[in-house]
């Protein structure tokens, strides 16, 4: 772990900025050193791999599931994750609410959406978003909060796309907040910014950026 670049990064995020340390593929014992430093949030983009730590690490983590999500993996992660990052269909959200009501939880989640180039990049597009908004099956569901949206910038060195991208995202969670959650005041999270881009992700309105390779070094795939 780089403790420097780690309280570096603490350093430069305003106060209402919240840090999510990425600790996908890196070991429980990076966790714990983050953890003794008083890091709470981590992510994880693997729900067996997020299971795992759960079971060795403190239990005051506070789990943040970032990667793409498959249905038949919600079960691993429903009983103590405490934000999904990625919801990216109507389908995954519901599942969430039915596994979240066999633990007699509430689950935070937030609504991903697709603003970057890349295609392998998945999410929302408004108008489906909003389809499922105002669907009675929306309004059906008892076991789910939406707080907020997240999303991916594209993969570039052009920092005026970035930007864009960034705002376009902004744009959707201002146009949900007031057609659709205007009287949910736990509606106030935008996740976006990563370790190359989390500087502009800030200052176009982020309240969660999701850091990995620069506090626990790179990672080694081939674990996967």
């Amino acid at each position: 772990m780089n403790v420097e670049k780690y309280q570096e990064i603490l350093h430069e995020i305003p106060e209402n900025v919240r840090l999510i340390a990425v600790s996908k593929l890196h070991p429980a014992s990076e966790v714990e050193a983050a953890y003794a430093l008083g890091q709470r949030d981590f992510g994880e983009n693997w729900a067996q791999e997020m299971r795992e730590k759960h079971e060795i690490l403190p239990q005051d983590i506070r789990w943040h599931f970032i990667g793409h999500l498959q249905t038949n993996k919600i079960k691993y992660i429903i009983p103590y994750v405490h934000l999904i990052h990625s919801i990216d269909s109507f389908k995954l959200l519901q599942e969430v609410d039915r596994q979240a009501g066999k633990h007699g939880r509430m689950v935070g989640c937030l609504l991903q959406f697709h603003v970057a180039t890349e295609e392998t990049k998945s999410g929302f597009l408004m108008q489906e978003c909003e389809q499922m908004l105002q669907s009675p099956e929306f309004s059906a569901l008892k076991n789910v909060e939406i707080k907020g949206v997240m999303g991916m910038a594209s993969f570039t060195d052009d920092t005026a796309q970035v930007r864009r991208e960034f705002c376009t995202l902004h744009s959707f969670f201002t146009k949900l907040k007031t057609e659709y959650f205007s009287e949910n005041p736990d509606f106030k999270e935008l996740s976006m910014g990563m370790t190359s881009d989390y500087r502009i992700a800030i200052e176009e309105g982020s309240t969660m950026i999701r850091v990995g390779s620069a506090i626990f070094g790179a990672r080694d795939y081939s674990k996967r």
